[in-house]
């Protein structure tokens, strides 16, 4: 029975692979040529899978192929349950030979492309396992894989409520604008919300975090940008405003975490608060590799950006209601 289960968990694993395969090639022919399978095979196993799922995964159109929208639905499940096939025979490997067990990272991109990497350079030698998963995704699928233990910790802004999270630190510190190293505004030394007065604004998509600060920080100044882009990550805005096209309002993380040429950071006189928490799955003992990256984030954050406030994790509800004001209205604890 035992080898019964082990032939069928395979052939899962081997249609999953092909199906991930086929999405990200986007055909058969190139899929089968990425994993260096016959054509056939392919086909064969993406069928297998259909059967087993219970819907198809792709509409046929000759030798055309497109997902379809259950495919798309699935997709991210079926590459999380493969991340966690690999990272478990990783840790198998790990145990088995002494070695310190993979860390894996789950990060918002204001993290994952600025603060985490300085961190990780820092780590000691001796904690440094040979293997380090840094992923790059939205707060809310970092709080999941956390979750799911797919991640070993999570660097998250807020809003984050769960039970079955553990709080390593809740920090505040304010945005910033961004402006081109050319821009009249670039001569200030700090960027009034009134400067967005019929010019076009770059800040942050996620209606439910940053932007909703943004926002309102807007409508109490009763101003109104000519122009609105948003994007899903900082460091887009920032690119964006070193062009000249226009101001940028974003975290300080990536602000003060990514060297970028031809942009300038300046304060806002208006404090609109980047609220974020470093997260790991309750009850779960976390390795010293684990523990002293989480220190590391805290000491260069703290060192990196101005206005930097530790606030108790005890009050992640009343940290997560922070709102906008003039100047520095939080007090540190």
């Amino acid at each position: 029975m035992l080898q019964f289960a082990h032939y069928w968990l395979a052939m899962e694993i081997k249609q999953l692979e092909v199906f991930l395969a086929v999405m990200s090639a986007g055909s058969i022919t190139a899929a089968a040529r990425l994993l260096d399978r016959s054509q056939s095979q392919v086909t064969r196993l993406v069928q297998e899978l259909e059967a087993s799922v219970g819907f198809p995964l792709f509409e046929r159109n000759g030798p055309r192929i497109t997902p379809t929208s259950k495919a798309i639905a699935f997709h991210a499940d079926a590459e999380r349950f493969l991340t966690g096939i690999g990272q478990l025979q990783e840790r198998a490997k790990t145990i088995a030979s002494a070695e310190l067990g993979p860390i894996e990272i789950a990060a918002i991109p204001a993290f994952a492309s600025g603060l985490l990497p300085l961190a990780l350079a820092e780590m000691p030698e001796s904690l440094l396992p040979r293997n380090i998963h840094l992923r790059s995704i939205s707060a809310e699928a970092a709080v999941q894989s956390v979750l799911a233990r797919t991640a070993d910790l999570c660097v998250a802004s807020l809003p984050v409520e769960h039970p079955g999270l553990e709080i390593h630190g809740l920090f505040q510190s304010p945005c910033v604008a961004a402006v081109a190293v050319d821009d009249p505004l670039a001569a200030k030394p700090t960027i009034s919300m009134d400067d967005f007065a019929d010019r076009c604004l770059i800040t942050m998509a996620n209606p439910f975090r940053l932007r909703r600060r943004v926002n309102q920080a807007l409508e109490v100044a009763g101003v109104r940008p000519s122009r609105i882009v948003d994007t899903n990550a900082a460091l887009n805005a920032l690119q964006l405003a070193a062009t000249g096209f226009g101001i940028a309002i974003v975290e300080p993380a990536t602000a003060y975490g990514v060297e970028l040429k031809n942009v300038e950071i300046r304060p806002l006189d208006m404090n609109v608060p980047f609220l974020w928490g470093i997260f790991s799955a309750a009850s779960r003992p976390l390795p010293d590799g684990v523990l002293e990256l989480i220190q590391l984030i805290i000491r260069i954050s703290a060192a990196r950006m101005p206005g930097f406030i530790a606030h108790d994790p005890g009050h992640i509800e009343r940290v997560a209601d922070a709102t906008f004001g003039a100047g520095q209205q939080a007090q540190e604890h």
